[in-house]
């Protein structure tokens, strides 16, 4: 178990903040920290904070080596779609051939790129790049 002396400063800064403090991830650590200085066992902060023991002693490390401050790091950088790598290539093709359904469009998309994503995946990319599917231009649509 690690063993961390709490200043009262912390103690109360803690307590503020664990409600305070604008993002949820960062409230959940000083939470965490906040019910350590309350004395209560890793196991029990880990069961009402949702986390794993290894988390728990991460956060404890963090506090440690940098104070509330190095808590309030937060460094989440999601994980980008392995079809923007293709984004101009696709958005290119499909401008220029919009698919007339979901499904071609998911066909298309692996064709061009090798990738294969469920239509949802490719709903929300080409929604992200801006492509309509299902809508063909005007030329296309127009009676002879």
């Amino acid at each position: 178990m690690i063993k961390i002396d709490f200043t009262k400063e912390d103690v109360d800064a803690l307590d503020y903040e664990r409600y305070n403090y604008p993002h949820p991830k960062v409230q959940r650590k000083l939470e965490a920290l906040w019910l350590k200085s309350r004395g209560l066992p890793h196991h029990e902060i880990a069961r009402l904070t949702n986390i794993s023991p290894n988390t728990l002693r991460a956060y404890l490390r963090q506090y440690q080596t940098g104070g509330i401050d190095a808590l309030k790091q937060f460094n989440y950088v999601p994980k980008q779609s392995e079809l923007m790598a293709h984004r101009t290539t696709i958005e290119d093709y499909l401008a220029a051939n919009p698919p007339a359904s979901l499904n071609e469009a998911v066909e298309k998309i692996y064709e061009l790129t090798g990738v294969r994503r469920s239509k949802t995946r490719v709903r929300e990319f080409i929604k992200k790049i801006g492509i309509e599917y299902g809508k063909r231009s005007p030329q296309t649509n127009a009676r002879t």
